[in-house]
Order: structure tokens, then sequence, then C-alpha cells
């Protein structure tokens, strides 16, 4: 099985979601649903196989399993993913989409749509969330990285919350720490190390200035926990500390 079909004229009926850890005690879990669809994203690698067709189970991506099918995960180890069993409408208008996809630049949204959805149990907000969620899926799945900088950015992107480090980012794209070194300033005029700390400032700039979160939070939000270390990026990368970033952002508010 490669595609499914969704049916999206009414907001599904969320039963239950959470966050499942697999893979601790058996290398290989075997079931089905018999009323319920299942949306799964994954943080780990692994292998899913329904109705007979093998799929990759990669960090960032999304599957939908349809109720009464028959899902078997192969795992490698503890692996974590957040999931919801729901009910959908059996008619309506329909939609094709992939089992399995990556969520790509969605990851972030899909995921906090998620969370949102298991901290609002069996409620009209759960039920809003994962919709969300569905209508997003029936969009085009993004194009393939043109190549390894492109793939090396965009994991960038997804992981900034946590610790980074150059040889993790090359072990992602297939590529050894120089080499990707190399290609990186290359194509972008600068080093991998540079554009995180630049990507960080600047996603700390945009929280300082349109949220309430502590500076604190701000912080740790962008992979800099310590506080010290980000009010030294932020004058190095911004030209003030975040309390000063926060005070201007607010004074061009008003």
């Amino acid at each position: 099985m490669h595609r499914v079909r969704l049916h999206l004229s009414a907001p599904p009926r969320t039963v239950q979601a959470g966050v499942g850890l697999h893979g601790r005690t058996a290398p290989e879990d075997r079931f089905r649903l018999p009323d319920l669809w299942q949306l799964h994203l994954y943080d780990y690698e692994a292998e899913l196989t329904v109705g007979g067709t093998a799929h990759a189970i990669r960090p960032g991506r999304v599957s939908l399993i349809p109720p009464d099918t028959e899902a078997v995960f192969r795992y490698r180890g503890p692996s974590e993913h957040l999931y919801v069993h729901f009910r959908l409408a059996a008619s309506g208008a329909a939609h094709d989409v992939p089992l399995m996809r990556d969520a790509g630049p969605a990851r972030a949204a899909v995921a906090e749509s998620l969370r949102r959805a298991v901290a609002s149990q069996r409620s009209p907000r759960a039920d809003a969330e994962v919709w969300t969620v569905l209508w997003r899926l029936t969009e085009p799945p993004p194009e393939a990285p043109a190549g390894p900088v492109a793939a090396a950015l965009a994991y960038v992107e997804a992981n900034l919350p946590r610790p980074l480090a150059v040889p993790e980012v090359a072990a992602a794209v297939g590529l050894s720490h120089n080499h990707l070194t190399r290609l990186f300033r290359a194509e972008t005029g600068t080093t991998v190390v540079a554009h995180i700390r630049r990507r960080r400032l600047e996603r700390a700039r945009h929280l300082l200035q349109e949220s309430t979160l502590s500076i604190a939070a701000v912080a740790a939000a962008v992979g800099i926990p310590d506080l010290q270390a980000f009010n030294k990026a932020s004058r190095r990368e911004l030209g003030a500390p975040p309390r000063e970033i926060r005070a201007a952002g607010r004074g061009n508010a008003s």
C-alpha cells in the first residue's frame, strides 16, 4: 500500500493522542486498529510495512494507516513518535495522499499541532489540530533537496532548538565533516557553525520581539540554554544584549 484516501469535509474525531516509545523490549510490533486511523510523526529510523509494502521510517516523516489495516513496525532500538488515533468520515470530498511522506518544512508546525492535540485530549481543539495536520498532508510533498547543502540547511532548521555539531549535520546528509564544510562554504559563503549561530539568533530576535517568553525560555528555544553564552552570542550577532533587542522591538511597535 502506497497511498490512502482521506475524506476531510468534516473534522476527524480524535480518540487518543500521545507520545509512543517502542523498541525497548521487542524489536517488532504487529497490530491493527479495527475502527481507527493512525497518524504518526517519527523521530527515528525504522521500517513500517503496510499491506505488504515496506516504507522507510526517518525523522520528520509522517505516516497515515487506514482502519482495519495491519501495520508491522521493525525498530532499531528505543523509538519515540507522536501519534493520533482518530475516526474519519467515510464519505465526502476525497483526497489521495501518500501513506508515508516527509513533512519537510512543515515538520515543526505538524509537531506543534500534534502536541496541542495531546494536551487537549478528546476535545474540539484536539479535533481541530488533527484536521489541520490532515489538510497539510493533502498538499504536494516537498521536492527532494537539490543537493547535500540544501539537505544540511533543512536539517539545521529542523533541529535548531537542540545541540548541533557539524559532524552530526554532515552524517545526516551522508558526507564527511570536511567535505560538508567545503561544499557549504562554496555554496553559501559562510561556515556551518556561523550559519547555525545566525539562524539561532534570527529566531531569538523574533521571539524576543514578538512573544512574551522570558529571555531564559527564548535562549532554550533556540538551542543556547546557557544565559551567559546567549548574551554573548546576541551581542556578537545582533549587536546588543537580549534585553535591548526586546526593548527595541517594543519601541518600534509603539
